[in-house]
């Protein structure tokens, strides 16, 4: 039932999906909006590094990569099955190793000795996918907490959440604690990279306008659709849409 409504507010999402004129690069309609929403996300990190006061992170490093570590193997079983859906059998294979040494060895996740091995994660989200299966990118977004997006990578971020597989291998209380471990692990991604952000964007005349080119010139050359030019500082924090 879950899965057939993710689907059926997937084909919703993506028929909604704006058009961008002829030759267009960056298709930003609802950009006064978009523009308030990067100014609410600029403050509630602190102005993306910008505090005089903060020199580097304020979580613990250690404990900052152990929330991390246990926040992306949560969310490895999703990344498999996006990797099976677009037909990336090698990376379904790989990263369904990665999970079981992670999970088996790694303290459910807490480390990566998955990594160690040379196990690397191969990425895949249902954003990618739709795009893999032919569906338009749409319009940019900026969307609060979860920042730089498109209308695309949004649809695949609500079936994302509505479709991972997590729940069938974990009782509710597990569940719950994984839930817990993934936004600690976000807290603690924004945390390490704020000031990497804040020194990309606060340099630039229009830290907005910089943010929506970085994400598109990025999240295109991820899915092969053109060359990277501008390293993308939001690669870590928002790297799993």
């Amino acid at each position: 039932m879950k899965i057939a409504f993710a689907l059926c507010l997937t084909l919703a999402s993506v028929a909604a999906c704006s058009t961008a004129p002829d030759g267009a690069t960056v298709h930003d309609p609802y950009e006064t909006r978009n523009r308030s929403v990067h100014e609410f996300n600029k403050r509630l990190t602190g102005g993306l590094g910008s505090d005089e006061d903060r020199s580097g992170p304020r979580i613990p490093q250690d404990i900052s990569a152990r929330l991390i570590d246990f926040a992306d193997n949560v969310a490895m079983p999703g990344v498999i099955l996006n990797n099976t859906l677009q037909g990336d059998f090698v990376g379904a294979t790989s990263n369904t190793m990665r999970f079981l040494i992670n999970t088996v060895f790694g303290a459910f996740g807490v480390f990566d000795p998955a990594d160690i091995m040379g196990l690397e994660e191969i990425d895949a989200d249902f954003g990618q996918t739709l795009s893999v299966w032919g569906a338009p990118e749409g319009a940019y977004l900026e969307l609060p907490l979860l920042g730089p997006s498109t209308e695309r990578d949004f649809a695949g971020d609500i079936v994302d959440v509505l479709i991972d597989p997590l729940g069938l291998f974990v009782t509710d209380d597990q569940l719950v604690v994984a839930s817990v471990g993934s936004i600690a692990g976000r807290i603690a991604k924004i945390d390490q990279v704020g000031d990497t952000i804040g020194d990309v964007l606060n340099e630039s005349a229009d830290s907005y306008a910089q943010a929506r080119l970085i994400y598109l010139q990025n999240r295109r050359y991820e899915l092969g659709i053109e060359a990277a030019e501008v390293a993308d500082p939001y690669a870590d924090l928002y790297g799993d849409q």
